[in-house]
């Protein structure tokens, strides 16, 4: 089971990341966001910002589909986010490895293909 915490350190171990200030987590490479917590928004109240829940950038829609429908105890989607290439994860039905995977993606598919190489001395040193 995986928590903001987690996704934190995750986040910030991989190379050229920025937390940027927020009620929840936000994490961005290049000024490119690639994992946020959830900012629910229900009519008729103010937004919640959700840490048990993380927004993930994803490749594409049918990356989005695929993961929605093969786990949809872990991933969800809004309206909001439709058309969007992001998902919703629930972090208490994924484990920390699960996760690693799923922030280092999303990383991936946000960094410039410059910071790649960064990604992989990284892992190479660890």
């Amino acid at each position: 089971m995986a928590d903001a915490d987690d996704v934190r350190r995750l986040a910030l171990a991989l190379p050229h990341v920025v937390e940027i200030r927020s009620d929840g987590f936000d994490f961005r490479v290049a000024d490119k966001g690639f994992v946020w917590s959830y900012p629910e928004r229900r009519p008729g109240t103010s937004r919640v910002i959700r840490t048990d829940v993380a927004v993930l950038y994803v490749g594409d829609e049918a990356e989005k589909q695929a993961l929605l429908l093969g786990e949809p105890a872990v991933f969800f989607t809004t309206p909001a986010y439709d058309g969007l290439p992001l998902v919703m994860v629930r972090l208490a039905q994924v484990d920390v490895d699960r996760l690693r995977e799923l922030v280092t993606d999303a990383w991936r598919m946000r960094a410039p293909d410059s910071l790649g190489g960064d990604l992989d001395a990284a892992a190479e040193s660890a």
